[in-house]
């Protein structure tokens, strides 16, 4: 085994953290004082610019296909970058990409939506979640009833990220209802000037998802997204294609997190002794450094697993469960190895900690994780030590 990354990988990490730390990171006092004034964290034409400068140094459609005038790196450069961008809390993404399910649309919807998306000029959003259907997402009540050759779609998805910025969505909607959950679920193409409307939902992060309502609105049916009741796996193909991503920004939060911590450790003095001397703190610091570093490596080998064209949804839950509670427990040490200077908002470790406690609900629950991993086991899908 050679756990080395590439040199082609260890240059696209370097570029990115250095990218980073001088265009990105110090923008975070003005996302802070932004959230404190209760403005947005930052204007996108900002996040466009910044976009547009890492474009100027290749990172573009990381993994977005050539012909579509992306790099198409693989997962695993692709996660190194995530990892990176894991290290600031500014709403910093690379740009160039498209949800992987619009590759399915045919030679018009990729014209008009795909290639928009990619190039910037459509935002888009996934809109699947509903009141009564989150981690049941099969259990769906919105409909889309067809209307000579149109479709009315009425119903409420809620939880949709970009669901406010968006020109369209993907809105998976029941269209046979006989058909029972996970069939006759279609997916539709619905521009915003169709008809739906979003109300921002306030959470206790940065993050504002929006509440979508759909009254009689009238798509067309040539809006329609793959095959008629084919919806529901389309949108699995959504959900589970990268779950370890967010694991791959876990570890890049809990490391800045972690060397904050070390640094003030060995600063602080209590009773004439620095922090860094007391075992309780080195314990911490210990127990965190073992479960990023397990983290990373779980991660990395679901990214490589596919890049290799193996099947790794089921390490890809294991990380994203794993990842996702590694990064509660080190922000929650941090905090406290801070004490009440880590719980004032004149220090970011209260942000990352709001933040960090969606991990473990965002792209399926610790509880859902924990089924499909328990699930693949007792079925024999995957056997222990294979």
């Amino acid at each position: 085994m050679d756990f080395r990354l590439s040199d082609e990988e260890r240059m696209i990490r370097d570029t990115v953290r250095d990218f980073i730390r001088r265009e990105v990171m110090p923008l975070e006092p003005e996302v802070l004082e932004n959230e404190r004034q209760g403005r947005p964290s930052l204007p996108l034409k900002t996040l466009d610019a910044l976009q547009q400068k890492a474009r100027a140094l290749g990172f573009w459609g990381i993994n977005t296909p050539e012909e579509y005038g992306g790099a198409n790196l693989g997962s695993l450069a692709a996660l190194v970058t995530y990892e990176e961008l894991g290290r600031t809390f500014v709403p910093f993404h690379f740009g160039g990409s498209a949800d992987n399910i619009l590759y399915h649309g045919n030679a018009d919807q990729r014209e008009r939506y795909l290639i928009p998306t990619i190039e910037g000029r459509l935002r888009s959003c996934f809109a699947l979640t509903e009141p009564g259907a989150g981690s049941d997402a099969g259990n769906i009540r919105t409909t889309a009833v067809r209307d000579g050759d149109d479709w009315i779609i009425n119903g409420e998805k809620i939880f949709i990220t970009n669901g406010n910025e968006a020109d369209f969505a993907m809105v998976f909607a029941v269209t046979d209802k006989s058909q029972g959950p996970h069939e006759g679920i279609s997916c539709f193409l619905v521009d915003r000037d169709m008809g739906w409307r979003s109300t921002p939902i306030r959470t206790m992060g940065d993050w504002d998802p929006g509440a979508l309502v759909f009254d009689n609105v009238r798509v067309p049916g040539s809006n329609m997204l793959g095959e008629e009741g084919k919806g529901f796996h389309l949108a699995m193909r959504w959900i589970g294609a990268a779950r370890w991503i967010i694991p791959a920004r876990a570890v890049g939060m809990a490391e800045r997190l972690l060397e904050m911590a070390i640094e003030y450790s060995k600063t602080r003095v209590t009773f004439g002794v620095p922090l860094a001397d007391r075992q309780a703190i080195q314990w911490m610091i210990a127990d965190s450094a073992v479960e990023i570093e397990a983290t990373r490596w779980m991660t990395y080998r679901a990214a490589w697993m596919e890049d290799q064209g193996m099947d790794n949804r089921h390490q890809a839950s294991l990380s994203k469960l794993y990842g996702a509670n590694m990064a509660n427990r080190v922000v929650d040490r941090v905090l406290q190895i801070h004490g009440g200077m880590g719980y004032t908002k004149e220090l970011p470790i209260e942000r990352w900690y709001r933040e960090a406690r969606l991990f473990r609900i965002f792209d399926g629950t610790d509880e859902i994780q924990r089924y499909i991993i328990a699930r693949n086991l007792i079925k024999g899908h995957v056997r222990l030590g294979e």
